[in-house]
C-alpha cells in the first residue's frame, strides 16, 4: 500500500524541536521531506543537543534522531544569490516550503508566498515562529518553557500550595509542531483544489494559548481561573487522581458516572456507590478529601499491579511509571511502535515510532540523514552539474 503523502515534496528550513518534530510527521506519512541547514556552520543546532552519556559521533545525536528521521538533508546559504536561486528552483516542484524562523526573518529570507508565488503559485508557505509574524514580539525569540509559563501552564501543573511547576515535557514545541504539520496537508490539499497556495501561520504562543482550552472559557465565561489541585487531580471530576497503593501509586479517572459504582465494587466497597455523600459528581466534589482518605485506605490493600489486574478494561486506570518503565512495559512492546533506525555511522538506535498507523503498512523508519547528505543528487537533479555545484560551494553558496 502506498503511504499517502508519497510524491509530495516539502522544503523545510527548520532547526531545533518544533519544527523538526511537525515535518517528521509529514515524513513518516510518506512525504519528502528535504531539510535545509545553514551552509557555513555546524548545520541544525539539534545535531549538537548531545546527553552527556552521547555514543553518535560529532555532528549528530539522539536528540536529532528523534526529530529528523526519513529526511533529506542540503546546506543552504539562503543570504546568497545562488542560494535563493536553488531554494526557488527546489519550490517550483515542491508542495509546500516550511521553516521555524524568528518571525522576521521569513521575509529577509525569501521564503513567504509572495517571494515564492512566481515560481509555483500553489506552493504553500507555513511558518512557525515564537509569536507570530505580524505583531509587536515579531523578532522576539522564544522556548517552549516561556510560553508554559506565560500561558498559565505553571499555574496548574504541580502539587496545590507548591511553587509553579513546568510540565516534564515540551509539551509547546511538540503540539506546534503538530499544528504545523496540519497546516502544511491541509495548505496542500486546499491549493491542489483551489491552485492557488498562501501562507499559514503558527506560533509557539498561539498553540499554547490554544491548548487552554475549555479552561480557557471557564475564565472567560464565568469568571473562574482554574489552579493546582492535590494529587494532580481534575478541577472538578472525582474520583480523577493520583491515589495510594500498598507499593506506590495508581492514577484513577472515573470521569463518567457509571465508573464510580464499578469502582467500589472491584475494590470492595459496594456501599459507597450508593452513598448520598458520593451520589454524583457534585456530591463527590464537595466531598473530595474524604473519598481520598477512603480510597488511600481502601487501595492500600493491594499493589498497583494488582489493582490494575481487577481494573483492567473496567475501571479507567494507570500505573504511575517513570520513562523507563513506560518504554519497557510489555503493552508498550507489543504495539510495534518502537523502530530501529541505522544511523549514518552505523550505529543502530531504538526510537519510539509515529503516532499515525496505516494497517498493513510498516512504520517507515529511515534514520536522519547526515548534514548535506543529499546535496549531489538534489542538485543535479534540479539541472546543476558537478562544475556549478563546486563553484558554489567555493563562493560560500552551498
Amino acid at each position: 500500500m502506498q503511504r499517502p503523502l508519497e510524491g509530495v515534496r516539502i522544503i523545510a528550513v527548520e532547526q531545533y524541536g518544533a519544527g523538526p518534530h511537525g515535518t517528521m510527521q509529514l515524513a513518516d506519512l510518506g512525504a519528502e521531506v528535504i531539510k535545509v541547514e545553514n551552509a557555513g556552520d555546524g548545520g541544525d543546532v539539534g545535531r549538537h543537543v548531545r546527553h552527556p552519556n552521547e555514543t553518535l559521533p560529532t555532528g549528530d545525536s539522539l536528540f536529532f534522531q528523534s526529530f529528523n528521521r526519513n529526511k533529506r538533508s542540503i546546506k543552504l546559504n539562503l543570504k546568497s544569490a545562488d542560494g535563493q536561486e536553488v531554494l526557488r528552483k527546489l519550490a517550483a516542484g515542491a508542495g509546500g516550503v516550511f521553516n521555524n524562523l524568528r518571525g522576521d526573518l521569513p521575509d529577509k529570507l525569501g521564503l513567504t508566498y509572495e517571494d515564492l508565488k512566481a515560481v509555483n503559485p500553489q506552493i504553500v508557505c507555513v511558518h512557525l515562529s515564537a509569536y507570530g509574524r505580524n505583531n509587536e514580539r515579531a523578532a522576539w525569540p522564544g522556548y517552549d518553557y516561556l510560553m508554559q509559563a506565560e500561558c498559565g501552564y505553571l499555574s496548574v501543573t504541580g502539587e496545590k500550595g507548591g511553587p509553579p511547576s513546568r510540565m516534564g515535557l515540551s509539551i509547546v514545541d511538540l503540539s506546534t509542531g503538530v499544528q504545523a504539520a496540519l497546516a502544511l496537508a491541509s495548505g496542500i490539499l486546499g491549493a491542489r483544489a483551489s491552485g492557488q497556495g498562501g501562507d499559514y501561520d503558527v506560533s509557539l504562543y498561539d498553540t499554547a494559548m490554544t491548548n487552554l482550552c475549555y479552561v480557557s472559557a471557564w475564565h472567560m465565561t464565568l469568571g473562574e481561573t482554574v489552579g493546582r489541585e492535590k494529587r494532580s487531580a481534575h478541577p472538578n471530576l472525582v474520583p480523577s487522581q493520583l491515589y495510594k497503593t500498598k507499593d506506590g501509586w495508581i492514577f484513577l479517572m472515573c470521569n463518567k458516572e457509571k465508573f464510580w459504582p464499578i469502582l467500589c465494587d472491584k475494590i470492595g466497597r459496594p456501599e459507597w456507590g450508593t452513598d448520598p455523600r458520593f451520589k454524583d459528581f457534585q456530591a463527590r466534589l464537595a466531598n473530595r478529601d474524604l473519598i481520598t482518605d477512603h480510597l488511600d485506605e481502601a487501595l492500600s490493600e493491594k499493589t498497583t499491579d494488582e489493582w490494575m489486574a481487577l481494573f483492567e478494561g473496567v475501571v479507567p486506570g494507570a500505573p504511575v511509571y517513570d520513562v523507563g518503565q513506560a518504554l519497557d512495559s510489555p503493552f508498550t512492546q507489543s504495539t510495534g511502535q518502537i523502530v530501529e533506525l541505522n544511523t549514518p555511522s552505523g550505529m543502530a538506535v531504538k526510537a519510539i515510532g509515529p503516532a499515525i498507523r496505516q494497517p498493513g503498512v510498516p512504520p517507515r523508519a529511515e534514520a536522519a540523514p547526515a548534514i548535506a547528505a543529499d546535496q549531489r543528487d538534489i542538485l543535479t537533479g534540479l539541472g546543476y552539474t558537478d562544475a556549478e555545484i563546486a563553484e558554489m560551494e567555493a563562493a560560500g553558496a552551498l
